[in-house]
């Protein structure tokens, strides 16, 4: 029988356990359930935890369970991060009486049989991103999803990027036409926490845990934020992908990652990529590049954007993610340019519930958007965005890279929508 440890002061979850709402006031409270705390259960439950506290909330989240297989360490867990108790069984969490909504921020190759189990449970799900490890995988997914939609739920995947105020702003500019017919769209995302070769062999670097590497790692992000961006998908593609270390230590011990401990001297197979790089078509004719690497030495979480259309361009860097870039070409040649938008009035999106002009926000404040749009979604019954339909246009995007690149490079239709 799976362990449960219960905190001895949070028990109630009306009380410590709630991630805040304004004094006086009581709207409905929803229980969250959490699968996965390491890297991204931390940020997760800082959005949870903060969003009541930011965003007046048709919906209350209280934290009300963690999961993890580690008894000690989830437990601990639970205590650092707030959660009113500790499971060591994902099936005992969604089993709940006091979980509503089922996080899912495990490894891909656990996504597809949580989201499944939880939908047909009666909850709403937020899974992390890739979608799943594979596009079976997430088309099960996402007829689950839409069957639970018919009953009142929803189901949301985690591309947390979109929640960057920058980010959502430069979307709003595209269409209210202000780039005009998009000719060209160039996203890359590099990191270098794989450029040491004696780096250990963790889990995102076995295909049978990640699904693929960087591709799914990275991929996925400047995907999806490629097709939000432009508001129209992406039809084929032209690919390359390697592994440029083939072998690493294994772990003396369990790590989260994207960061490891000693490593010990045997050494495995890498079964993933380190870096894809792929061009592409979007459904408009539209022309796009891709490039999205773990090896690229100095470069630590560089995410850049660049659209570039018949009447204007925009263009974002993550490292500088108050920020937005945006050239106007309808105006006189003599005056025009790139022009600095500081994405930080009350008027831009999120923006309205933070801080006076000027204060800038962070990574983390993206899991506490996150986290209210879901909160929303599920209080006026309307479809939440990026859907489980969404993740599955990323995944048969990623499948066609994959594709791509064991053919040389030929280009690849992408798989259509479903119906």
């Amino acid at each position: 029988m799976a362990r449960r440890e219960e905190s001895q002061t949070e028990t109630d979850t009306g009380t410590a356990a709630e991630a805040g709402a304004p004094a006086g006031v009581r709207s409905p409270a929803l229980g969250v359930g959490m699968v996965g705390y390491a890297f991204m259960g931390a940020a997760h439950s800082q959005g949870w935890r903060t969003a009541g506290r930011v965003f007046d909330l048709p919906v209350r989240p209280v934290l009300a369970a963690v999961c993890g297989r580690d008894a000690v360490a989830v437990r601990a867990a639970a205590d650092q991060h707030g959660w009113a108790a500790a499971e060591t069984d994902w099936r005992d969490l969604i089993a709940r009486d006091d979980v509503q909504i089922v996080d899912i921020c495990t490894p891909g190759d656990s996504h597809a049989e949580i989201a499944v189990a939880a939908l047909e449970a009666g909850k709403h799900v937020l899974c992390e991103k890739p979608l799943a490890n594979s596009v079976a995988e997430a088309e099960a997914m996402t007829a689950a999803a839409e069957r639970a939609r018919a009953r009142g739920q929803v189901a949301m995947v985690g591309f947390n990027y979109r929640r960057v105020p920058a980010m959502t702003y430069a979307r709003r500019l595209v269409a209210q036409g202000r780039l005009g017919a998009l000719r060209h769209v160039r996203v890359t995302y590099l990191q270098d926490w794989l450029v040491d070769p004696d780096f250990p062999l963790t889990w995102r670097l076995q295909r049978e845990h990640a699904g693929s590497g960087a591709l799914g790692d990275l991929g996925a992000h400047i995907v999806d934020l490629a097709q939000y961006l432009a508001g129209e998908p992406v039809v084929g593609v032209s690919a390359m992908t390697e592994t440029f270390v083939r072998s690493r230590p294994l772990p003396a011990a369990a790590s989260a990652g994207l960061a490891a401990g000693a490593a010990g001297p045997r050494r495995g197979a890498v079964t993933v990529d380190d870096a894809a790089l792929f061009t592409a078509r979007l459904a408009s004719g539209a022309l796009a590049s891709f490039e999205a690497t773990r090896t690229a030495a100095g470069r630590k979480n560089a995410l850049s954007v660049e659209l570039n259309g018949e009447r204007g361009s925009l263009a974002f860097d993550l490292e500088r993610l108050n920020e937005l870039s945006f050239h106007d070409h309808t105006e006189p040649a003599v005056s025009s340019g790139f022009r600095r938008i500081l994405v930080t009035e009350p008027q831009h999106p999120y923006l309205e519930a933070w801080w006076p002009p000027g204060h800038a926000l962070g990574y983390e404040h993206t899991f506490v958007h996150q986290a209210r749009d879901l909160l929303h979604a599920i209080a006026t019954g309307t479809d939440p965005e990026p859907s489980f339909a969404d993740g599955l246009r990323v995944q048969r995007v990623l499948a066609a890279v994959e594709e791509s690149a064991q053919k040389n490079a030929i280009y690849t239709p992408v798989l259509p929508a479903l119906p």
